[in-house]
């Protein structure tokens, strides 16, 4: 496999998480005592791909290393807060020219491919790009008068060190704009570092978003915030080492970075599908995409330099029709519109293409065959599950049977990095059809626990599943074994031998899969199953911009998610919410088990009137100050039953993040008490 002799001057970028007690590793050792080593079976299967695959295109490779100027000569990049918040250096094992059995092959290049770090030349005098400070990339347009900025990444940090790189190689021009293609955090979680808000709220830098940004940015991980950041755990890795064992890579960038996430609202929405526009002497033409990578989301098209900008529609990879840390699934067909659109639009003439991750294309027909790739493998997906679909293919079984085309098989463009066929095939028949594949038996399953004892005594116990278990490991019948250990491990959660032993079988199953947030999923899993989950193993999550970004309706429509309907019983009371600064006025109402609200309304005989500015509610979300506090000071009023309040505080649950996912990995309080109407910070949406 020849993945590193074109990569003279790509150097090692790497995260080390804050949040993670993981390092990188010596290439050779395996970072857990309990870890196994390739079986041979996985090593044959690793060696038949290395002589399948198209490793003679070697096209991806020149165009990474196209226009690069410098690299800085630090290898980490240091949080505000004193933790490491980006480390080049625990990844550089991926540059020492060795094939690891433990990788997929494919996997292996494209992590090889991410180690791009430093500025790069995108188009000659106009645009920049800095690769490798974060998940995504940032880029730097250059107009009349300073930089219009594309993306300012997850983190203060790694976008400020990003801007001083540009300034000390191309000259210190000022941030003149600033666009945010869409609504994930690793696409505007460092804008403070490029910009300050004085300068955006004076109409002096205008910062340009798609229509539903805010909205989105804010609400798209409320709901399920906890449980999104406890996946995180599994699809990120965030307890792997960097290690040819553990995380190798996240498919659009190395990771996300650990830093100081912030938010500062857009001032000028494009709402039309089409909107062209000129910043700083700079004509650009946006192109709304709702509903395809991101609820809203955007392309740009410059036509005077024929430059196409493709936010994270189009990557080096097909992405998540469903991200397994959780969201909405979604539109694999409206998806692929939407590139073909792209492809008629701004494709026809296009020189460079170039996004929010991975490596720009060069040259129209180069250009063309991508959009191409991409549009067709969205699209086959749509239509080929559900072609497989209205022929009775299961929820439950089309990821077994659906394939992509042997043609789109041999593109690189077309490989599945961030999803994967499996988990988005299912996807798309959960999007159509839902979750039950049309089998009484499996409309109201029992729980995994409930179910488990009754197949293993079936099974007759404990000692013959671990024996066939172990057969069926030896003969790499991976999945076949995890199907009786995972029932074993349910019924008989404090068996360490069954679970140390699925654990095996996670692993292979791991070292196998082409896309690293599945990979990570099954060796997380395994992690977790030897060891448990470690105390103050938090992922780092939004900071207080987007708890501040928050509706007053939306922290309520959460407070409801928060209550303990056993604790609220039959009781039933009604408060009105009043934010004199904003002119808002809520009707809050438990009946019946539920919390509900309604905006532009008051109850005529409430039982609780609270009056509190919206600024001063927005530090009881925070957790500056409790509402006690804010009572006491005199910035919130009470008119009526203050008990009322009292008894509420008493029905909300705070959620933890370490509750457990697999059986007996011994859940962990990860999460420090907080006062009862703060807002936990939503997840973090890097990624998709």
């Amino acid at each position: 496999m020849r993945l590193l002799n074109t990569l003279a001057i790509l150097t090692g970028a790497a995260l080390a998480l804050a949040h993670s007690p993981a390092v990188s590793q010596e290439a050779g050792s395996h970072f857990d005592p309990k870890g196994k080593m390739p079986s041979p079976q996985t090593v044959k299967i690793i060696e038949q791909l290395r002589g399948s695959l198209p490793f003679e295109d070697e096209r991806d490779f020149e165009e990474a290393q196209r226009g690069f100027i410098a690299a800085p000569d630090y290898r980490q990049i240091m949080a505000e807060a004193g933790n490491v918040a980006w480390d080049m250096a625990s990844y550089d094992w991926l540059l020492q020219g060795q094939d690891f059995d433990s990788i997929h092959p494919s996997l292996q290049r494209q992590a090889v491919l991410n180690m791009a770090y430093g500025l790069y030349e995108v188009l000659p005098g106009k645009i920049y790009q800095v690769r490798g400070f974060d998940l995504a990339n940032i880029t730097f347009v250059k107009g009349d008068t300073g930089w219009i900025v594309f993306d300012p990444l997850t983190a203060k940090e790694t976008a400020a060190a990003a801007l001083q790189l540009v300034n000390e190689q191309l000259g210190e021009f000022p941030v003149v704009a600033v666009v945010y293609s869409h609504s994930h955090a690793d696409h505007f979680g460092g804008v403070r570092g490029v910009v300050d808000e004085a300068d955006v709220s004076s109409g002096d830098v205008p910062v340009i978003a798609p229509v539903g940004f805010m909205d989105h940015a804010v609400s798209e991980n409320i709901y399920a915030g906890n449980a999104m950041n406890r996946r995180m755990f599994m699809q990120y890795g965030v307890l792997l080492p960097r290690s040819p064992f553990g995380h190798v890579d996240q498919s659009i960038g190395k990771n996300t970075a650990a830093g100081n996430l912030g938010l500062i609202a857009p001032t000028v929405i494009i709402k039309d599908d089409f909107e062209e526009m000129t910043v700083d002497g700079v004509r650009m033409i946006f192109q709304n995409t709702p509903g395809t990578e991101a609820p809203a989301e955007m392309n740009t098209y410059f036509p005077d330099l024929k430059a196409f900008w493709a936010a994270e529609n189009i990557t080096g990879t097909i992405h998540n029709i469903y991200t397994l840390r959780g969201a909405l699934v979604r539109d694999a067909l409206e998806w692929s519109k939407q590139i073909n659109v792209a492809l008629y639009r701004f494709g026809q003439e296009a020189e460079v293409m170039f996004s929010a991750h991975t490596w720009p294309r060069f040259g129209n027909e180069r250009i063309q065959e991508v959009m191409r790739a991409q549009r067709d493998t969205y699209g086959h997906l749509n239509n080929g599950v559900l072609h497989l679909a209205n022929q009775g293919v299961t929820i439950n079984e089309i990821h077994n049977v659906y394939k992509v085309p042997e043609s789109l098989q041999h593109q690189w463009a077309a490989r599945s990095y961030h999803g994967s066929v499996e988990h988005n095939s299912r996807a798309v028949v959960n999007r159509y059809l839902g979750y039950w594949d049309a089998n009484p038996a499996t409309l109201i399953p029992l729980s995994p626990d409930d179910s488990a004892p009754l197949y293993v005594e079936m099974m007759g116990g404990a000692e013959p599943i671990i024996a066939k278990g172990r057969e069926l490991y030896e003969a790499g019948e991976y999945k076949l074994a995890q199907e009786i250990l995972n029932k074993l491990v349910y019924a008989e959660p404090t068996n360490q031998e069954a679970k140390d032993l699925l654990a095996d079988v996670f692993e292979q199953i791991g070292y196998q899969q082409e896309s690293p947030s599945v990979r990570n999923s099954f060796l997380a899993g395994a992690y977790e199953l030897r060891n448990g989950i470690p105390a103050g193993a938090t992922p780092n999550s939004a900071g207080p911009d987007i708890v501040r970004g928050m509706g007053t309706a939306l922290w309520l429509d959460f407070l409801g998610v928060r209550l303990d309907s056993e604790k609220a019983g039959d009781r039933e009371f009604t408060i009105n919410l009043v934010t004199p600064d904003t002119d808002e006025e809520f009707v809050v109402e438990l009946s019946n088990g539920a919390l509900t609200n309604i905006a532009g309304f008051q109850a005529e005989n409430a039982d609780l009137t609270i009056t509190i500015a919206r600024a001063d509610l927005v530090d009881v979300m925070m957790g500056t100050a409790s509402m006690d506090e804010q009572i006491e000071a005199g910035k919130a009023a009470l008119d009526g039953d203050a008990n009322v309040l009292e008894e509420l505080k008493g029905m909300l649950v705070q959620f933890d993040l370490g509750f457990e996912i697999l059986p007996g990995t011994g859940g962990a309080d990860l999460t420090p008490d907080m006062n009862p109407f703060r807002q936990p910070p939503p997840a973090d949406t890097s990624g998709g």
